[in-house]
């Protein structure tokens, strides 16, 4: 039986008639449609709301029976234990799987909680505090490894900036958790809060099929694990600078709203920058424009720009519009420094690389408040405090700039 030929059907290749390709959907709503990335994604943020309760919590219950001083050495505690525990919880869930990590941080964490309400003595309730904090489940760095599982390439980067966007709402909810918590239960409800929507996040989180079936890629073991590699310690370098500038101006503004006579201003300036940077979140996936021409180097460099008009420390209703302004750049800042961390980490150790960056970012704020805060408190003028802000970042630029020239060369070299 003779065969139709239906060749003529088919248009010519570059001819007038051929169909254009589809562009790659990199919407935020096309990375939410992909199967169970909205469940991992609000488990995470659900599991991570303590990061922003527990803190407010720990000074609430303290204050009730101690002195601010010791308030700040249980917060300082828990600080210190999260930058600790996470490179190394997510070191563990590198070389073996996620949810018996999880489960394991989860539990020691919620003692740690318990112990800390218990206030048996004061050395007790410190490790305690520090405790609760080196347990708390690596939500961060092991849903950043799934991206990759779950989506398309062309949508990773979508999906960083979604979840760096997203982040915010833990500062938002965290503290109206606490608060809510203390007002029902008392000063050691904050606490008990904390502890249980740690809990259920990672319960919820934990038992996703995307969670149970993510293993980690087999590669040989080093002890600095993905420090060894000098790309990530370079950009590593970058954030703690970010870091910096971003919480010398937490305490900066502090000081701004009490010169200008209005220190209620101070959280409402504060939460103008982060809801800016959920707006340039938005944008950036929005526009992919953006996107195809960002590199950390500029991204670092705009986000040093955007710092430099508070300098000009106006009345507290422009502050809040420049606020707002200074917090657009760090979400896609962010974004790249991820997209950077997954290339240069050594294979085998990406969560770990990703636990690393958010330990030197937390670690560069906490560092950028105590200079901010000493240099306002020395000088008297809260602009000084001000200024941190881009003389750092102009200088993690400079760092990302000669990561980003050693890429080229290692790249170039035979």
């Amino acid at each position: 039986m003779p065969v139709s030929d239906n060749t003529h059907l088919i248009p010519p290749a570059g001819g007038s008639s051929a169909i254009p390709p589809r562009p790659a959907d990199t919407s935020a709503a096309a990375v939410l449609r992909a199967p169970r990335t909205a469940r991992v994604l609000a488990a995470s943020m659900l599991g991570r709301i303590p990061l922003g309760a527990a803190p407010l919590a720990l000074l609430v219950f303290a204050r009730e029976t101690m002195t601010l001083t010791v308030a700040g050495l249980l917060v300082a505690a828990f600080t210190a234990g999260t930058a600790v525990g996470q490179p190394m919880l997510a070191r563990m869930a590198d070389r073996w799987r996620q949810p018996p990590v999880l489960w394991l941080a989860m539990t020691a964490s919620t003692v740690g909680f318990a112990l800390t309400a218990a206030h048996v003595n004061l050395a007790v309730t410190v490790f305690a505090a520090g405790l609760a904090g080196a347990g708390a489940p690596p939500f961060e760095s092991c849903l950043r490894v799934l991206w990759r599982d779950l989506l398309p390439p062309h949508q990773v980067q979508t999906a960083y900036t979604l979840d760096i966007a997203v982040q915010e709402v833990i500062f938002i909810l965290g503290p109206v958790v606490t608060l809510g918590a203390v007002g029902l239960v008392g000063p050691a409800g904050g606490l008990a809060a904390a502890a249980l929507v740690q809990g259920v996040g990672t319960v919820w989180f934990a038992t996703t099929d995307a969670v149970r079936r993510w293993r980690g890629e087999p590669a040989p073991r080093h002890w600095a694990g993905p420090l060894r590699a000098g790309r990530l310690r370079l950009t590593l370098g970058a954030l703690l600078l970010v870091g910096a500038a971003v919480g010398s101006v937490t305490v900066a503004v502090a000081g701004y709203a009490e010169s200008a006579g209005a220190r209620s201003w101070a959280g409402w300036l504060l939460a103008a920058q982060a809801t800016g940077a959920l707006v340039g979140g938005l944008l950036y996936v929005r526009f992919a424009g953006l996107r195809r021409h960002a590199t950390l180097p500029r991204a670092i460099g705009v986000f040093a720009v955007g710092y430099l008009p508070l300098l000009l420390t106006p009345a507290p209703a422009v502050m809040l519009v420049l606020m707002a302004v200074s917090g657009v750049a760090l979400p896609p800042l962010l974004t790249i420094a991820f997209v950077v961390i997954d290339e240069a980490a050594p294979a085998g150790t990406v969560a770990e690389a990703f636990a690393w960056a958010a330990t030197a970012f937390s670690v560069g704020s906490a560092g950028g408040a105590a200079a901010g805060g000493a240099l306002v408190d020395a000088v008297g003028r809260p602009v000084f405090g001000l200024l941190i802000a881009p003389l750092a970042a102009a200088v993690a630029s400079w760092i990302a700039m000669v990561g980003q020239g050693r890429r080229r060369s290692a790249t170039m070299s035979p």
